[in-house]
């Protein structure tokens, strides 16, 4: 059955992937995005687009809508560090306007992009839903103040949501893949040097308690992720607030992503081992045990070669 969706953010990286695979499954979209961060051409063809802040999402918003996809925010942890006011102005003060703006339409249905960020610095792996949340930037801080809104919103008013946390995301799907600026993720960094954009990619510690030295991450593709994105749609119950985390359950480290960056492009990659960044835990891996249970959730693109490969066929594509 299909329905009509307002996706906010829509024409970044994550929202146009996930407004492509609503798009292919029948429904009708509508992205919302001030393009601050996102890029007009992002929003796929075929859906409504209109340029515009959450804050003023009350003027498109009505009852014919049947849900929100909200990826709207501000997203880089170390510009949060400085402006913190920022963060809390975008994406808390936006999203609590956005939840006004449904609750008047009688729009019911959330799903809300999330981050492991939330989590800072666990003492243990893989990190369910159940450890403890205790970010370690105004970023996290300001994702998981949304979280708790939320779960407020759906107690008090009948939302039904779904915040999906968000381990690293990465791979392209078709013409949508990562192009943020600045350039803030491993894997496109990397790629970076093999195109001959950067000379070096920096390895930001090697004496970490860890198989080579480097830090563990999560991998997931986008694609896998926008899937997620439309089981929740489905799984979204009345007056429930779930909080699923969205990973592969294995980890890769920084040493690992650069071979398989060097495996796939035929590419040197010159590596310069810098110091180690503060607040970057040695290893951060999902469990995804609840999304899969509650979800129906089976990511299908755990293989890095081919996150790397989709990846690399997006950087070329693009050539800059």
């Amino acid at each position: 059955m299909s329905g009509k969706y307002l996706v906010t953010g829509g024409a970044g990286y994550v929202g146009s992937v996930v407004a492509r695979h609503l798009l292919e499954a029948g429904h009708e979209v509508v992205v919302l995005d001030n393009l601050s961060t996102g890029f007009r051409e992002g929003a796929p063809a075929g859906a409504s687009f209109v340029e515009g802040d959450i804050r003023d999402a009350g003027k498109w918003l009505d009852a014919s809508f049947d849900a929100v996809l909200h990826f709207a925010a501000s997203s880089q942890v170390g510009e949060s560090v400085v402006k913190p006011e920022k963060y809390w102005d975008n994406n808390v003060g936006g999203s609590m306007a956005l939840l006004g703006a449904m609750r008047e339409a009688g729009v019911k249905k959330l799903v809300f992009s999330s981050t492991a960020a939330t989590y800072g610095e666990p003492a243990g792996s893989p990190i369910t839903e159940t450890d403890p949340t205790a970010p370690t930037s105004p970023y996290g801080a300001s994702k998981l103040a949304v979280d708790h809104m939320i779960t407020g919103e759906a107690t008090a008013h009948g939302l039904g949501a779904v915040s999906l946390r968000y381990f690293n995301v990465a791979g392209a799907y078709g013409e949508f893949g990562e192009r943020h600026d600045p350039e803030s993720h491993l894997i496109p960094l990397v790629l970076q040097v093999a195109q001959g954009r950067r000379e070096a990619i920096s390895v930001f510690g090697d004496d970490y308690p860890t198989p080579d030295g480097t830090c563990v991450r999560d991998y997931i593709h986008v694609a896998d992720l926008a899937e997620a994105h439309l089981l929740a749609l489905e799984a979204a119950t009345s007056g429930e607030h779930l909080i699923c985390n969205l990973g592969n359950g294995n980890g890769f480290s920084v040493r690992e992503v650069i071979e398989t960056v060097r495996e796939v492009t035929g590419h040197p990659i010159p590596e310069v081992v810098a110091p180690r960044r503060g607040g970057d835990p040695a290893v951060l891996v999902a469990s995804a045990a609840r999304a899969r249970e509650k979800l129906g959730w089976n990511p299908s693109r755990a293989d890095l070669a081919g996150i790397v490969a989709d990846a690399w066929e997006f950087a070329q594509r693009r050539g800059k």
